[in-house]
Order: structure tokens, then C-alpha cells, then sequence
């Protein structure tokens, strides 16, 4: 298994050619990294005119590792090889390096770069990335990996902490500028190569290496790893390939990393900005905000793959019912202002938003009657997109990071009535929702007066709440809220509301009985939940192997435009574009889908009749276009012809299993499944006719 680390973009403020000046202190040997036995110039070569110098070391390394491990080795010191490029034109240092020792089964590599700052000509950035793959080690792959990982986790902060020593040895000295590189005045007769230069300190002896290898990690080489679960010492598993490329103007900045999203630790931050790369690559450019994706990392432990996910199927969620718009789009009916009993109340201590919620005084039932299921939810979705919002404004405010909210509950009043099972449903359905999409926004939860029917709910409701949301909980009986270690530890005492014998007046709603006149009938609700909820510009359909979705577009006017905006939900897909000039048949849904499994209804259309054939009565407009789990695609089409236009999503084959192209295991068990083989796709798809597109050509 591959493991990967990115850094975020550390900044120095000093010039490009102090940090360089301070960075070759750290050779031949540094006393800052007990571990970094020494290192020998094996080449060196420097161009005619000084402004470049390509440097060639070998370092030998005492890697802190069990003796008994070291002796199953048989080495004592572990090499690697160090190529750095200097350009003092550009003001660049590109470094590269990768073990030496134990290369037949272990492969260590790493990039860095130091560059002069793209808006501070008199600051310096530094990026790193490195990756630790271990091939074999007689079945001690994970213990060698584990030794390595922490070896890797305790070294990642010490190469900064290094340059800002020497930095400071230098002011020391009274060496704070040093002057950037000219070109000299008359040619420059330099050394063009040297080999195997002498150093200060020898390089120890190295023993002869067995055909067996550990992996073992080095400050000296500034090397750090992710995917090391933080406190337990576990790894965390990850599928992603590889580091996918960002735009180099959209990059995290580490003081930016600590002023609004927190004290990360180095594998936290490369999570971060691995996960958003990748969001970057797969959802062009239509990203959540940074506090938003690392909820989800939080949410599952910095494990790429399953925040990935879940934060894939939010986002689908979110596009699909237009939650982003929600609170220019929701106005609350007249019934939640009257009588749902919570509200937001300034902060907490931390300067989390506050928001205070009378659930004892409220009339479940009656909203429920009166509003339904859908509108409830959609209030409530309301609420936690303004909690983001107060979030971000809190965090400009107090001049920290804060990602959550406080809730505080009274319970004064609930009774059996509260436990109307249409309401509990209701209840259960809003917890399911919010869990899946706003992880992590749940500082605590303040309980208070929890009569003795609380219990009951409790158990009815804790089951379907996260188990670390749960830990956030306090719960207080009767008035023990108001004693030591009660409300006052988490709120100022000065906004404790009124209804909780405190001093400030809260506009929370009393609430009451919600009149039976405003009660609807089981068919009103269920009418307008259908439109308040599912009223979408997006469509959703099913992709079968052998069975595509396929969409009809007739074009009367050549040079019309159609627009398609579409998401993988589940699975992967091969997107087409046909045109016909022959009227299609009439959609048609398969009785059977393959393996003789009935189509869902609805969401499957076929167009493209068998009997047609290829490039005689219907040809291809555009190249097919592989789409992967996940993805966000848009595009649009210019056409050249009038007709039918028709858009298909087909299942994308597995390729064809070799002698050198073994199936997983995974993947010979999904053929076994008849699921397997279904896909979904959530798209929207649009056409401008050709007045409007040469409308929109003349603007543009």
C-alpha cells in the first residue's frame, strides 16, 4: 500500500537567498537531528555563469528502530540520495530524494521546493510532497510500516523549525541580507564537475545489505507521510492512486490553514489538501468551502476515502435540491414563526453561535398536522445553513477558527405527547438528514431539566445519532444546570435567558398549542411535500449493464446549443452524443432488465433501437467520455444539423482480465452481484436555440 504526503505552502518571511544561506547550514551533518549521522558530496556541477548548482549528496542515517529489527536487516545505517538544483536566476530550489539502502523492496521518494513568494519578493514558500511504498518484508510489511509512519509523523514539523534556527544563527551574526544573484560582468570559469568532494564529516561504512529491507524514515530528508490515525497509531487506508495537480493560485497557505480552519497536525493538512485537489480535479472548480470539507475529514477520522464518499453523495444531495439557495429561497410559513420554539442567542464562551431550542414547549404534533414532514425538514435545513454562516462571521469576529455551534435544549414540559409517533418519525427522519450532510457543525448539546420521560425518547433517538455526537451531550436533571459545572461554565452569565432564571431576554417563541383550524388533511400534505421537496431542475435515472439511459432532444434550428450538467452518484459511466435524423421509437422502458431483474420505473428510457446501426441511421457527434464515481461533468454541444439529438449514459465495461491484468478481488466479486452492475446518474440538461446563441455570442 502507497503512502502519501502533501504539505500546504509554508511561508518564510525573508528572502529567497537568506533561507538558501541558512538551508546549507543544515549540511554535512545537523546536531538539530540526532539521527542524521552525515553526508558526502558525491557531485556537483555549476553552470558558466553561477546562476545554477546541481548537488548530488549521499546521507547516512541512524534510524530509531528496534535493535532485534535491525539485526533481521543487517545494517546499521540506512542511505539515501539527495539531488538539489539551485537557480539563483529564478530563485528556486528543487530537491529530490530516495533511499539507496533496501531500494529492491521499499521505494522512498520525495520533492521539495523553495521559491521565491509569487506577491513577496522578500519571502520564501516551501512545498513537499513524499510517498512510502513497501513491496515485501517477509510478512512484517505492516509492523515495518507502522515503525516508519511514526518515525515519518514525529519528523514532519522539524524541517521548518530547523531553517528558522539557522535563520536566527545567522541574525546572530549579524548576516540578515544577502544579495541576489547578477549576471557577472565577463565569462566565469567554474568547476564544471567535482566528484566524491571530501566533507567534514565521513560517511560510516555500510554493511553488506541482505536481500531483505525496512523502510525507515529521516528528519534530515524532511520526508513525512499520511494516512497515520492520529492518537491510536492505527494507518488509515488509501485507495487515491495518486496526487492530482491543483491550480498553482489556489493553493492552502499553512498561516491560512492556522488562522481559519484550526491547529492541524502536517498528516491532517495533507489530507485537507489532497481531498480538495481531488474535488478540484473531479468537480471543476465547484468545491465547498474548505471549514466545509474538513467537517467530513473530522467526521471520519482524516480516512480519505470514506470522507470522500459520504462528502460525494452530500454534494450530489445539496446540487440536487438546491440547498445552497436555501436561505434566499425559504421563507417560514407564519405557523413555524408563531410556534417553533427555537431561535438563535448570541454565543458561547468558545464564540460558538448559540442557538436555543424550548423543545418541552413545542407542539410537535401540531406542526407536524399543520406543516408536515417536508416543511419541517426544510425549516431545520434552514437553521444549519445559517449555523455556517454565523460560523464564519464568528470566526472573523474572534479571530480563530470556529466550524461549530452550541445547542442548548429545555426540556421543561415534555411529556407523553411528545412521543406522538408520526412526530418521533418526523423527528428521527430530520436527525438522518442533518447527520448525513452538516457533520461535525455540533459542538455540544446543554440539556436542561430532562423530566423522567426523557429517558424514553432518549432511548428511541440515540440510536440514530453518531456515536461521537453523542459524546457531546450534557444532560442535567431538574435544576442542576444552575450549580457547579452547570450553564454558567459554558455561557457568559450575561446571556443565560430569562426562561432559565438568567439576565438576558431571549426571542425565542413560547410556543403553545398550534389551533386545530390550521391542521391538513393527510392528501394536503403529502401534495405539498411532493412540491416543496422534489421540486427540482435535476433529474436522477438508473444505468444498467446492457440497458443505458438515453435522453431526446429535437433540434429544429442548426447551430442551437445543448448544455448538459450531470453527476455520478454511483459507478462509472460512458457518456455519448448521437444524432438522427430518424424519428426514434417511443421511450421505452425494459420489462427485464438484465439477468431477468425488473428496470425501476421511470428511470431507465432506451431510444436507440436495436436493429439501428452505427454511422447509417445514426452517428456519433462528439467523442465518448469516460466518467468515474463521483465526478461532476458539464459541457455543452454546438449543432450542425436540425434533428434529434440523442444523449446516452452507458455502463462502462471493466477491461478485459489477462495474465498481466488480473481482476481484484473486489472485482471478481462484483461481477457475482447483480447490483453491481447499476449505476446512477443525476443530470439537467438545457438547449438554446440559435437566436439565443447568437444573443449570448454577441454579449459575450
Amino acid at each position: 500500500m502507497v503512502q502519501k504526503y502533501q504539505s500546504p505552502v509554508r511561508v518564510y518571511k525573508h528572502p529567497f537567498e537568506l533561507v538558501m544561506a541558512a538551508y546549507e547550514r543544515r549540511f554535512p551533518t545537523c546536531h538539530l537531528i540526532p539521527m542524521f549521522v552525515a553526508s558526502d558530496v558525491v557531485e556537483e556541477e555549476t553552470s558558466e555563469d553561477g546562476s545554477t548548482n546541481r548537488v548530488e549528496r549521499r546521507c547516512a542515517l541512524d534510524v530509531d528502530a528496534p535493535r532485534l529489527l535491525k539485526r533481521i536487516a543487517g545494517v546499521d545505517y540506512v542511505y539515501f540520495i539527495q539531488k538539489n538544483t539551485l537557480d539563483r536566476k529564478e530563485r528556486t530550489l528543487h530537491i529530490e530524494s530516495h533511499n539507496e539502502t533496501f531500494s529492491n523492496r521499499v521505494i522512498i521518494s520525495e520533492t521539495c521546493c523553495y521559491s521565491a513568494h509569487p506577491e513577496n519578493d522578500d519571502w520564501t514558500c516551501f512545498e513537499q510532497n513524499a510517498s512510502l511504498d513497501i513491496k515485501s518484508f517477509f510478512g512484517f510489511e505492516s509492523t515495518v510500516e507502522k515503525i516508519a509512519m511514526k518515525q515519518y509523523a514525529s519528523s514532519i514539523k522539524k524541517g521548518k523549525e530547523i531553517i528558522e534556527f539557522y535563520l536566527k544563527e545567522l541574525e546572530d551574526e549579524g548576516i540578515t541580507h544577502v544579495p541576489r544573484w547578477t549576471p557577472p560582468l565577463l565569462p566565469v570559469s567554474l568547476p564544471k564537475q567535482t566528484s566524491l568532494l571530501s566533507s567534514s564529516t565521513a560517511l560510516p561504512k555500510q554493511a553488506a545489505v541482505p536481500a531483505v529491507s525496512i523502510p525507515l524514515a529521516t528528519d534530515a530528508m524532511d520526508i513525512t507521510f499520511q494516512d497515520v490515525q492520529q492518537d491510536s497509531g492505527t494507518l488509515q487506508a488509501d485507495s487515491l492512486s495518486e496526487i492530482l495537480p491543483g491550480s498553482s493560485e489556489d493553493k492552502l497557505d499553512a498561516d491560512y490553514i492556522k488562522r481559519y480552519l484550526g491547529d492541524l497536525t502536517p498528516l491532517q493538512e495533507s489530507c485537507l489538501i489532497r481531498l480538495r485537489k481531488w474535488l478540484q480535479e473531479t468537480h471543476k472548480g465547484k468545491i465547498p468551502k474548505d471549514q466545509h470539507i474538513l467537517r467530513f475529514l473530522r467526521a471520519r477520522d482524516f480516512n480519505m476515502d470514506k470522507a470522500r464518499e459520504i462528502l460525494c453523495q452530500s454534494l450530489t444531495w445539496r446540487k440536487q435540491h438546491q440547498v445552497d439557495y436555501l436561505l434566499e429561497t425559504w421563507s417560514s410559513p407564519q405557523v413555524l414563526q408563531d410556534y417553533y420554539t427555537g431561535g438563535w442567542h448570541h454565543h458561547d464562551r468558545d464564540g460558538r453561535p448559540l442557538y436555543v431550542l424550548r423543545l418541552g414547549q413545542m407542539d410537535t404534533k401540531g406542526l407536524v398536522r399543520a406543516l408536515g414532514e417536508e416543511s419541517l425538514l426544510r425549516h431545520v435545513l434552514s437553521i444549519n445553513e445559517e449555523g455556517l454562516r454565523r460560523c464564519e462571521e464568528n470566526t472573523k469576529v474572534f479571530g480563530r477558527p470556529i466550524s461549530c455551534w452550541t445547542c442548548l435544549v429545555d426540556l421543561e414540559g415534555l411529556n407523553m405527547r411528545h412521543l406522538w409517533r408520526p412526530g418521533v418519525k418526523a423527528l428521527l427522519r430530520i436527525i438522518e438528514v442533518v447527520e448525513a450532510n452538516y457533520p461535525e457543525t455540533l459542538g455540544r448539546l446543554l440539556i436542561l431539566r430532562a423530566p423522567r420521560v426523557f429517558p424514553v425518547l432518549w432511548t428511541l433517538v440515540s440510536p440514530f445519532i453518531d456515536e461521537n455526537t453523542r459524546k457531546k451531550f450534557l444532560i442535567y436533571a431538574g435544576n442542576d444546570y444552575q450549580g457547579p459545572g452547570g450553564l454558567v461554565d459554558y455561557i457568559d452569565k450575561e446571556i443565560i435567558p430569562d426562561f432559565l432564571a438568567g439576565e438576558c431576554m431571549c426571542e425565542v417563541p413560547e410556543g403553545g398549542l398550534v389551533p386545530k383550524s390550521m391542521y391538513r388533511t393527510a392528501e394536503e400534505l403529502d401534495n405539498e411535500g411532493v412540491r416543496l421537496w422534489t421540486e427540482t431542475i435535476y433529474q436522477s435515472a438508473s444505468v444498467f449493464k446492457g440497458a443505458p439511459h438515453e435522453l431526446l432532444i429535437e433540434i429544429i434550428d442548426a447551430s442551437s446549443v445543448i448544455t448538459w450538467d450531470f453527476d455520478m452518484c454511483k459507478g462509472d459511466v460512458v457518456f455519448n452524443i448521437f444524432h438522427s435524423k430518424r424519428t426514434p421509437q417511443p421511450p421505452r422502458k425494459d420489462p427485464l432488465a438484465p439477468h431477468g431483474i425488473a428496470s425501476p420505473v421511470g428511470n431507465n428510457v432506451q431510444l436507440i433501437d436495436k436493429s439501428w446501426t452505427l454511422g447509417q441511421d445514426y452517428s456519433m457527434v462528439e467523442s465518448s467520455l469516460t466518467c468515474r464515481e463521483g465526478e461532476s461533468v458539464q459541457g455543452s454541444h454546438i449543432t450542425r444539423w436540425p434533428g434529434f439529438y440523442i444523449l446516452q449514459w452507458k455502463f462502462h465495461n471493466m477491461p478485459a482480465c489477462s495474465a498481466t491484468n488480473l481482476p481484484r478481488v473486489d472485482d471478481v466479486l462484483a461481477t457475482l452481484q447483480v447490483s453491481s452492475h447499476k449505476c446512477k446518474v443525476m443530470f439537467y440538461t438545457e438547449v438554446l436555440g440559435s437566436e439565443d446563441f447568437r444573443l449570448v455570442t454577441e454579449c459575450l
